[in-house]
């Protein structure tokens, strides 16, 4: 057992104070759905928890204006379940109801959930030195370079780490263009979903640009990028080992407007192949102006992984990344049409 403190600021203000006076070993935490799971492991081991729940309007949903707003802490299942994200953001509210199961959706919030940490078993599973990680103990190594990587990224690693980021939610946050503001220190600050996610390069235990007790308070999604003020045509297609409660082994997050039966503009994210949310602009650039056939959506899914670098086991996410996207538009694209 290791003892820990426990505070409940009614502010964000409050909450940075606290972590500022706590110094190193303090945790902001929410639903606490990734935090205590991690601490059982042995791998987060924090002396003070602040404990951020009581924070008086983060858990707001407004759909009202001309961007989408969800307060940090508004649970994953509200957000899911609003009328106009589930009528007319189809991408942002599949995302959070094919993440986990409902028991976990109503407890998890939206802020916590930008910042879950690898599934990567040899970061989960190898404290006290059973498996080298750079993620939990830095230049340590990394097991998973040359072991069993079935699960693991083909875009984005590194010769220091190729965990796969492994959200549903970021990945169709980046493909909408979102951006997440942020308290601390140093005030407030806003940060485009993109830029919040981190190559790993030599320091992949630094995950998240953020910095010393900074507080995600709001996601915010832009309406006005879009021609018709919604993403009907649009959908979050994942693919995992089991159809439910699993972390995607490809998944594709897409965002379509189609005029004349020809794509004026495609967003398309990828989860479950990437050390982060990976925006696949290769693929976008395929489908620019093009009419959407099966032939042409494979031939972007293909784009998308032209960069990819696989390892001994998970070659087969290149074909199954490919399809999982031909797939996404191919969907999106029946939705804009309805």
């Amino acid at each position: 057992m290791r003892p820990f403190s426990y505070i409940r600021p009614t502010t964000a203000e409050e909450a940075v104070n606290a972590f500022a006076d706590a110094e190193a070993g303090a945790r902001f935490i929410a639903g606490g759905t990734t935090l205590y799971d991690l601490m059982k492991l042995n791998i987060e081991r924090p002396t003070h928890l602040i404990d951020v729940t009581a924070i008086g309007g983060l858990a707001t949903i407004d759909t009202s204006g001309d961007r989408l707003r969800f307060g940090a802490l508004a649970p994953m299942s509200a957000v899911a379940a609003d009328p106009v994200v589930a009528g007319d953001y189809p991408v942002l509210a599949e995302a959070l109801w094919k993440a986990a199961s409902q028991q976990l959706r109503n407890m998890a919030t939206v802020g916590g959930n930008l910042l879950q940490r690898t599934r990567c078993m040899y970061f989960r599973n190898g404290v006290d030195g059973v498996y080298p990680c750079n993620k939990r103990e830095p230049g340590s190594g990394c097991a998973a370079i040359g072991g069993l990587d079935r699960g693991q990224a083909v875009l984005g690693a590194s010769g220091s780490c190729n965990a796969v980021s492994p959200g549903d939610w970021p990945v169709a946050l980046t493909a909408m263009d979102a951006s997440v503001e942020i308290v601390g220190p140093a005030g407030q600050r806003r940060v485009p979903i993109a830029e919040l996610y981190r190559l790993p390069g030599d320091t992949p235990h630094i995950e998240f640009s953020l910095a010393p007790g900074e507080l995600i308070t709001v996601i915010e999604v832009p309406r006005e990028t879009l021609e018709a003020g919604t993403a009907r045509g649009s959908t979050y297609h994942k693919i995992r080992d089991r159809e439910s409660y699993a972390f995607a082994l490809a998944s594709a997050a897409v965002v379509l407007e189609i005029e004349d039966d020809q794509v004026i503009r495609a967003r398309i994210a990828l989860g479950g192949v990437a050390t982060r949310p990976w925006r696949a602009t290769e693929a976008e650039a395929v489908l620019a102006g093009q009419r959407l056939t099966p032939e042409r959506a494979i031939e972007a899914g293909r784009a998308a992984f032209r960069t990819a670098q696989p390892g001994r086991h998970n070659r087969f996410k290149l074909e199954l990344g490919a399809r999982t996207v031909a797939d996404a538009l191919l969907i999106a694209a029946e939705r804009s049409r309805s």
